[in-house]
Order: C-alpha cells, then sequence, then structure tokens
C-alpha cells in the first residue's frame, strides 16, 4: 500500500518510473499509463473518429510499450517515445482498413521550395459566424475532411495542429526527413484546402 501512494505522487520523476518498469515494476508501468492514457486516446481518437476503436489501439499501444521499455534509453521523454509507438501502431491499423485518402494526388518527393511552412491548414472555426450549430456543422466538415487523407498525412497534420509538435519532432516520430514531413503537410493542406474550399471562401 505504501508503494502504490509512493507510486501517486506526481513528483516521483518519469525517469525513476520508467526504471522501474526497465526492472519488472508493473506498478510503475500502470503509473506511467495514468499519467498520459487521456492525451494517448485524444490523440488516437483524432485519427481514427471511433471512441471503441481509440481505446482498444491506446490498450494494444501500452501495451507494446511495456514489451518495449528496456529499448527507451531516456533520449527522449517518456511521452515522445511513446507517442512514437502509439502513432506506429495507430497508422498500420488504418492502412489494414484501407482507408482510402486519395494518395494518387500525394508525392513526398515534392520540391520543398514548393512548401510553405506557415500555411493554414484548416479554417478556424472561431474566425466564421458564431452561432453554436453553425460551429458544430464546421468542426464535423473539418473532421470529415481530414478522414479522408491517408493515414500519413493525416498523423502530420493531426501533430503538426493539435499536438503542436515541431517539424523535427514529427520527423522523428514517423522516421522519416524534415523534407518529408513538410512535403506530406503540404499536400495534406492542399487536399483540405480543395474539400474545404466553401469555408476558405466565407471567411
Amino acid at each position: 500500500m505504501q508503494k502504490e501512494a509512493t507510486l501517486a505522487q506526481p513528483d516521483v520523476s518519469e525517469l525513476d518510473l520508467v526504471q522501474r518498469c526497465q526492472a519488472g515494476d508493473t506498478e510503475a508501468f500502470d503509473e506511467l499509463v495514468r499519467r498520459y492514457r487521456t492525451r494517448v486516446f485524444g490523440m488516437i481518437q483524432n485519427m481514427v473518429h471511433s471512441e471503441q476503436d481509440a481505446w482498444d489501439l491506446a490498450q494494444d499501444s501500452f501495451l507494446k510499450a511495456w514489451r518495449s521499455i528496456q529499448r527507451f534509453r531516456g533520449h527522449s521523454s517518456f511521452y515522445t517515445w511513446i507517442y512514437r509507438i502509439v502513432m506506429n501502431v495507430t497508422i498500420d491499423w488504418l492502412r489494414k482498413k484501407q482507408i482510402k485518402g486519395g494518395d494518387s494526388e500525394f508525392d513526398d518527393a515534392v520540391q520543398l521550395r514548393q512548401v510553405d511552412p506557415a500555411s493554414r491548414t484548416v479554417p478556424r472555426a472561431e474566425a466564421l459566424p458564431h452561432q453554436s450549430m453553425e460551429r458544430s456543422e464546421i468542426r464535423a466538415r473539418i473532421e470529415s475532411a481530414i478522414a479522408q487523407l491517408s493515414p500519413e498525412h493525416r498523423a502530420v497534420i493531426l501533430m503538426k495542429e493539435i499536438e503542436g509538435m515541431q517539424y523535427h519532432e514529427i520527423a522523428e516520430t514517423l522516421g522519416c526527413s524534415i523534407g518529408t514531413v513538410m512535403s506530406r503537410l503540404f499536400y495534406a493542406r492542399k487536399k483540405l484546402q480543395n474539400l474545404l474550399k466553401d469555408l476558405y471562401e466565407n471567411i
């Protein structure tokens, strides 16, 4: 009981918990799960738009993290490390579901001079009329448009716009170059702007 109380204290360091996990302490891993499950679930939910699937994928991701915990070297935060696992698990699941995203339009080899890192991804709902029903409809349109992207392009949009990650962080998470991240963002934004053309025109 005393051990559980110690683990639950927020001042127990993440690294200490990871080291305990690597020594086989499942209670330490339970504490890491408690600290990050809400963020992990939210990120997956944004990718798959299904609460049940999101919880299943979160559990799969945490299980994979537990099995791989010996590989964690502390070069990044535990969240960054598990985020990479979560994103890969989710993208693999989406691929297996054969969700179509118009992949033929995309090309990771796009010339970087075409990419404007500061370009808007989606219209901001707060800039539109403020009636709650309209905001709800706009949010649904945006979510629907994002759902039409390929898993890889959906991932970079959500990591950039929702998580606020930097290009090098996204590249590290997805195991690709910064140039690839920028080109995927370029095509994802292009696709979204086409799907949401009327919303942009009304801003």
